[in-house]
């Protein structure tokens, strides 16, 4: 794999696997991510946390920096929160998430 690359693993609400070779130097995160893949992430405010269209679940044991206020606030506004919720546009892709693995959260009503 090229120095700036990374792969992750990404489940989708219907249990399928996407393996997705992700660029780790231009300032992605997993959300802009998976909608570059066509995954059903929707990112409706853009990535700023203002909204949970884009929760997930970090399924690997990944350093992931600490959520923001912002982020824990719209994660106690979400549907299906677990211990390992995030928000997709708050992990920033880095050379030291090779492999992570995330799912899809289910979508609230």
């Amino acid at each position: 794999m090229e120095d700036n690359m990374i792969r992750v693993s990404v489940t989708d609400r219907e249990g399928n696997v996407h393996e997705l070779d992700a660029p780790t130097d231009m300032g992605m995160n997993m959300m802009e991510l998976c909608k570059s893949a066509e995954l059903p992430v929707e990112g409706t405010c853009g990535g700023m946390a203002m909204c949970a269209s884009c929760h997930m679940y970090v399924n690997s044991s990944h350093a992931i920096p600490p959520k923001s206020d912002d982020e824990e606030d719209m994660l106690d506004e979400a549907f299906f929160v677990e211990d390992h919720s995030r928000l997709g546009c708050q992990i920033h892709l880095s050379n030291e998430l090779d492999g992570l693995k995330v799912e899809l959260a289910p979508v609230g009503n």
